[in-house]
Parts: C-alpha cells; sequence; structure tokens
C-alpha cells in the first residue's frame, strides 16, 4: 500500500505543510471545503483511523487539537473536526474553520498564492 498520503511523508509529493513532529504531519487540504482545511495525519500507514495503535491515535489526536487551537485564534472561527474515513486508504483527520458562509462540502479552488498565504499563517 502506497497512498498519496505516504508519497507526501516521503516527500514524493509536495504539500503546504502546517505541522510536523515524530509521528505525525499537518497540511493544507487541496480540496478544501473552507479556507484553511488541514488534514492531520499519522506518519505510520494505516487505513484506517481505528487501526492504529494506541500510541498513533493519541499522536494525533494531540496533533489536532493543538493545531484547532492554534487555528481558531489564528483566524478568529470555530473549528470542526472530523474522520471521512472513505477518501484516501491512510488514516487522516480534517480541521475545518466554521463560519457563517459555511455551507459544508463547497470545494474552494484556491491559488497557489492563496494556499502560500494560508501556509505561512498557519505554521506553528
Amino acid at each position: 500500500m502506497s497512498s498519496v498520503f505516504a508519497k507526501i511523508i516521503r516527500g514524493e509529493i509536495p504539500c503546504y505543510k502546517v505541522y510536523e513532529d515524530e509521528r505525525t504531519l499537518a497540511f493544507l487540504d487541496i480540496a478544501p471545503e473552507a479556507e484553511g482545511h488541514t488534514l492531520v495525519i499519522p506518519k505510520v500507514e494505516v487505513d484506517k483511523v481505528y487501526d492504529l495503535t494506541d500510541e498513533d491515535y493519541m499522536a494525533v489526536m494531540k496533533t489536532v487539537k493543538k493545531l484547532a487551537k492554534h487555528m481558531e485564534e489564528v483566524l478568529g472561527e470555530r473549528m470542526q473536526i472530523k474522520i471521512v474515513g472513505i477518501d484516501v486508504p491512510h488514516a487522516h483527520v480534517h480541521i475545518l474553520p466554521v463560519n457563517e458562509n459555511w455551507a459544508g462540502e463547497r470545494f474552494m479552488k484556491p491559488t497557489e498564492e492563496e494556499f502560500k498565504a494560508m501556509q505561512e499563517k498557519l505554521k506553528l
């Protein structure tokens, strides 16, 4: 198994990274539902969140918590956290800013400049 996320972890595919530690990586979603939509993934390649070891699960959720609080401060909006688990066969968690304009499942098409600006704004 070699998902697109595994290729991102290995550096074979670029991403707009906002956070990384020894167990997790967080980057902007390339098909965002809201400005700042971020994905948190474990560095170990596991298909489903509930198949992670307890240690890797806790590492992912610790990163989610840290980033969601940071994003809320930076963007001034409440964060939605969701686990979908069907689009990429690699465990991941979505963090999405939610405001009065959010309609859900509304995919945006940010420019390269917009991605880079958001990446700089959210980097931890």
